[in-house]
């Protein structure tokens, strides 16, 4: 509708504002939610200040768990498929004479962690299967609006007012070379972080006299990267807070000519004297180097002279590094320099809960971990399935300050590990043990393996909350500020009463993501990972490790748990809008222990744990066994699961795969406390 002062005037549910992975995971997320039944569909926007979308550069490493997310997404296997598979790391470090020398390997993800490992892949590809996977299961609705810049923003008491104006494509392209010859390679120079604060903005003329339009949305996403508008338009008390560091390092994707034996290894390299680098081998033969580059220093202001960075400067700072080896090239695909920094915003979120930042735009931290476009996706994640849920009347408003709580804390932790890391890889080795200015290879070693578990993005813990309900301190276990001591609906519980509860299932931390075993469908036999059943479409789900289902005993303690699951005045069915499928908020899914020959589906489980309907029938991928398959072995489930294989238990799982509560089969009333904090039933 048209403002009276004849300005374009729209109403959207939730507007993204940038376009990078952390945008278009959110766009994502909020496209699968529409399978939940509300009284109308959300309304998503998207949009980007740039032109286009990346060509080079920019991140590229992938790890288990956003791999996990894009296959619960339903594109994991293009992204596996394309990218380079990262199995061995191999340390290279200088001997007693100084010359470099493979001292170790290691292999590059946790064995036994994921079903996947870290991968690597240029962002462009990735941006391309986000920018399919929306138009799919938007069905179009949503499409990233390209050259649209915001100008204002004003919170209200019920809808945020985004103020935009349309851009020329002169106005809205960076300025970025193309080609990829040696002597005119593409930079990325205008988006690394040496550049200052006003740079981008420079790059926009404004006197536009571009169509201008009001956005009034119920939330707003900021994912607009280190020099986010959003986070400016908040004010200053959202504003990063942190330090730069003296090392300065440039990035370079080539097709390598070179006697170096590793080349295709991710390697870390520490030289004697003239620095290190970290090789990273890309998908159709690029191999990305991270250099550090000691000839360029910090002047006074802390900030370096990004005019005197060359590809000719980064290449020589390589060349000297790896000798005695030999390295070339003739093609390169982009390069890049930034100057190690780690620095996070205090708030992720406006007090009202109607603006939200995610990824670059409130934590930023050096590259070489592979942590920043997978933290990012992973901020949009967890945030846009509360959003969407709260937007559809779903859920409580009280669970979107979980947030902060739980995503800044990830930040801290990743900044933390971040900053001893960068100075491991940046520091001098050490020459002997009398050495107090050298690094020790073996302590950066160690921190090397127990940054890996960090960087699988799999040893995320979320603390208790109305989400998660285990013992401990909710500030202390969250990001120990004033709003995650003061969350809503937070679930009482001991820490005996919780040890007890977590006993049931050992290998299901509360708090934790799923981990995935396979398991047989009862009905037709098909191996599946559990995982892959837990798909990323807003519902929660209730998994019942039924145990034993042909031990008479356990029999009767699964249908009197199906009874209560199967009453009007149940969680389930009072969840459950009218007219809608008994599975559209709340997912049912099974798994037993009996031997899955000897068992009926239709006879042996109670019909809520195989729903009915009238024009489809029974539901048969609902019911699992934890039994060997004829051609993919045994999953073991229920052992790794560390469930008792005779009395099971009963586990709540978040829509973002992220367990709950854990408790008995007799625990319903708990189970249904549990939801009614959660949900408007």
């Amino acid at each position: 509708m048209g403002s009276q002062s004849g300005t374009l005037e729209t109403n959207v549910d939730v507007l993204i504002i940038g376009a990078g992975p952390a945008g278009l995971m959110a766009a994502a997320s909020l496209a699968h939610l529409t399978a939940v039944p509300s009284s109308s569909p959300l309304a998503v926007r998207i949009i980007d200040k740039r032109s286009t979308k990346i060509f080079s550069g920019q991140a590229d490493g992938l790890q288990c768990r956003s791999l996990e997310i894009f296959d619960s997404l339903g594109f994991a296997d293009r992204a596996w498929k394309e990218a380079n598979h990262m199995i061995e790391i191999c340390m290279w470090n200088p001997d007693a004479s100084g010359v470099i020398q493979r001292s170790d390997r290691i292999p590059d993800t946790i064995v036994g962690l994921s079903r996947f490992q870290q991968i690597v892949l240029h962002q462009g590809r990735i941006e391309r299967f986000f920018l399919d996977n929306i138009q799919k299961y938007s069905g179009g609705a949503i499409k990233v609006e390209r050259g649209i810049l915001p100008t204002s923003l004003e919170i209200g008491e019920e809808r945020v007012k985004v103020r935009v104006r349309r851009l020329t494509e002169e106005q809205a392209a960076p300025p970025q070379v193309r080609t990829g010859s040696k002597s005119e390679s593409t930079d990325g120079l205008f988006r690394s972080n040496l550049v200052g604060d006003d740079y981008e903005d420079q790059n926009i003329t404004h006197q536009s006299d571009g169509e201008e339009e009001v956005i009034n949305a119920r939330f707003v996403i900021g994912c607009d990267g280190a020099r986010s508008w959003t986070r400016r338009a908040l004010g200053p008390e959202f504003e990063l807070q942190g330090e730069a560091t003296d090392f300065i390092w440039g990035v370079m994707d080539i097709i390598p000519i070179t006697d170096f034996p590793d080349i295709r290894m991710r390697c870390a390299i520490h030289s004697a004297n003239d620095g290190s680098l970290m090789v990273i081998p890309r998908e159709n033969r690029l191999v990305r180097l991270y250099i550090q580059l000691k000839e360029v220093t910090p002047d006074a202001s802390g900030r370096a002279d990004r005019s005197k960075i060359t590809p000719e400067l980064i290449f020589g700072a390589a060349q000297k590094i790896l000798k005695p080896y030999k390295i070339d090239y003739e093609y390169c695909d982009w390069w890049t320099a930034y100057q190690i920094g780690q620095r996070i915003s205090p708030s992720f979120s406006h007090p009202s809960n109607k603006v939200f930042l995610a990824g670059d735009a409130v934590h930023t931290h050096s590259p070489k971990a592979g942590q920043g476009m997978n933290v990012s996706m992973q901020d949009s994640f967890n945030l846009t399935w509360k959003v969407g849920l709260v937007a559809k009347g779903i859920c409580h408003p009280r669970i979107l300050d979980t947030y902060q709580s739980e995503r800044r804390r990830v930040a801290q932790d990743l900044i933390e590990f971040d900053h001893k890391f960068s100075r491991l890889f940046s520091g001098r080795p050490a020459k002997d043990v009398m050495d107090a200015e050298g690094v020790s290879m073996a302590e950066f070693k160690e921190a090397f393996l127990k940054g890996n578990l960090f960087a699988s993005g799999l040893s995320v813990d979320y603390g208790p909350s109305s989400l998660v309900v285990k013992s401990g301190d909710p500030g202390e276990l969250g990001d120990r500020s004033d709003r995650s001591r003061k969350l809503e609906g937070v679930h009482k519980i001991t820490d005996e009463a919780f040890r007890a509860k977590q006993a049931l299932a050992k290998g299901l931390p509360v708090g934790m993501r799923v981990n995935s075993f396979k398991v047989l469908n009862q009905a037709c036999a098909r191996p599946w990972h559990f995982q892959e059943r837990l798909k990323a479409d807003g519902r929660f789900r209730v998994v019942l490790f039924a145990g034993n289902i042909l031990d008479q005993t356990q029999k009767q303690r699964v249908k009197a748990f199906c009874d209560k699951l199967s009453s009007p005045s149940g969680f389930l069915r009072q969840a459950t809008p009218e007219g809608a499928k008994v599975d559209s908020v709340i997912e049912v899914l099974t798994i037993h222990s009996a031997k899955r020959t000897e068992t009926e589906l239709l006879t042996d489980f109670p019909d809520i744990l195989h729903p009915f309907d009238p024009r489809t029938g029974w539901d048969y991928n609902k019911v699992f066994v934890d039994d060997e398959s004829y051609h993919e072995g045994f999953g073991d489930a229920y052992h790794n699961y560390g469930v008792d294989k005779e009395r099971g238990c009963v586990v709540a799982v978040r829509p973002d795969q992220y367990v709950g509560w854990i408790g008995e089969l007799e625990d319903f009333d708990q189970l249904q406390e549990y939801f009614e904090g959660i949900l408007v039933l």
